[in-house]
């Protein structure tokens, strides 16, 4: 059994991570006073006729892009430092999965998805926080809907586990290769444009938080299916 960390480690690590959240927090200021200006400088070019105020026109798209990425990168950053201790009261997982379901029912519709839940009814409670596995489950959902977006069958199912209980994120998409398996729940590694490399390491930080963890298995061509495990408490 691997012995737990010296208490001034862990002081250090919290130190550092509280940090690095309060300089995102101060870099997002000025950032954000550099878009708003980007956006009236755009708008004083918008009457402008001549080739060069074309060229600055695009420069400024441009600058303000990178603005709104780096605003979108620190927000994302801020959601995974503050993941931390959950306030953990007894809940239904039914009950998380089917709401995030809900925010992507027209998605789904939108892109020929058939969502296809198998929620057990006699699923005995977990302890959960509501707003943060809700927010890992968006996350992870939202993935599998992007791996098809020309249509596909995306399979729910809640179940009782060895260890507790299961949720099963099944999709028909494009799969994974392993390498990118290997790596997609580390910080900032994304194969996505633009993307902040922060969303799956976010999730399954979030679960881990919850005492439970998250195994893929995928296969290029033909899907992927996410296995969450989460603990039932002996007493409720």
């Amino acid at each position: 059994m691997s012995e737990e960390p010296p208490a001034s480690l862990l002081t250090h690590y919290n130190e550092l991570a509280e940090l690095a959240g309060s300089l995102a927090h101060e870099i997002k200021n000025p950032l954000s006073v550099i878009r708003m200006n980007m956006d009236l400088l755009a708008e004083d070019l918008s009457a402008e006729e001549a080739p060069r105020h074309h060229r600055a026109r695009r420069r400024v798209e441009m600058v303000h892009q990178q603005c709104t990425r780096l605003e979108n990168l620190l927000n994302d950053f801020l959601k995974f430092a503050r993941v931390r201790h959950l306030d953990l009261v007894p809940g239904n997982l039914n009950e998380q999965i089917q709401a995030v379901l809900g925010l992507f029912e027209s998605l789904a519709d939108a892109q020929s998805v058939r969502v296809l839940p198998h929620l057990d009814n006699d699923l005995p409670r977990i302890m959960l926080d509501a707003e943060t596995l809700q927010a890992a489950l968006v996350n992870l959902v939202k993935n599998a809907l992007e791996a098809m977006p020309d249509g596909g069958d995306f399979t729910v199912i809640t179940r009782i586990a060895r260890t507790g209980v299961a949720l099963d994120l099944i999709d028909t998409g494009s799969g994974i290769d392993d390498r990118t398996a290997l790596h997609m729940f580390e910080a900032f590694y994304s194969t996505k444009e633009g993307g902040s490399g922060l969303g799956l390491p976010m999730a399954r930080k979030i679960i881990e938080a919850h005492g439970g963890r998250i195994g893929i298995e995928s296969a290029l061509g033909r899907g992927t299916k996410l296995t969450l495990e989460f603990p039932t408490p002996r007493r409720l």
